[in-house]
């Protein structure tokens, strides 16, 4: 039987994720790289530019170029519309509620599909944005056989 006195051996410190522990040709950490990089569009350009061996940063990088020109597509779009529409005389202010209502939609989805995405780049999860991971994977990985 063990004496009651003995000394408890201390816990082991926890180790480290491997993709904490792997870092690419930025210096950084890969989920802190891939994390930065699903600002949309502009650290999209700045990883997939800098990072040239890092699959996984390359695929949220390429994945915040295209998420984010789709966000400039749509802004560009919205504000043309809203710009013609709401001036109309009588239903012009029916056509801009609406639009505003439709602009509130698309910003909300569109911040909360930014922050799951940073989030899961962070965790080390490799997560497709709906429609544009497909995509921003054929442009890193090349065309899969299927």
């Amino acid at each position: 039987m063990a004496d009651p006195f003995d000394p408890i051996p201390p816990a082991t410190p926890p180790s480290i994720p491997a993709t904490g522990a792997r870092t690419g040709s930025t210096g950084l950490p890969t989920n802190v790289a891939a994390a930065l990089a699903c600002i949309p569009l502009i650290g999209g350009i700045i990883f997939y530019v800098l990072e040239k061996h890092d699959q996984f940063v390359r695929f949220y990088a390429m994945q915040s170029i295209i998420f984010g020109g789709a966000w400039v597509v749509f802004t560009v779009i919205w504000n043309v519309l809203y710009t013609i529409l709401a001036h109309i005389p009588v239903l012009g202010w029916m056509f801009a509620l609406l639009l505003w209502l439709v602009w509130a939609v698309w910003s909300l989805g569109a911040v909360v599909i930014w922050i799951i995405t940073m989030i899961k780049a962070f965790s080390g999860v490799r997560w497709d944005i709906p429609y544009i991971g497909p995509i921003a994977r054929n442009q890193v990985d090349g065309p899969t056989a299927v």
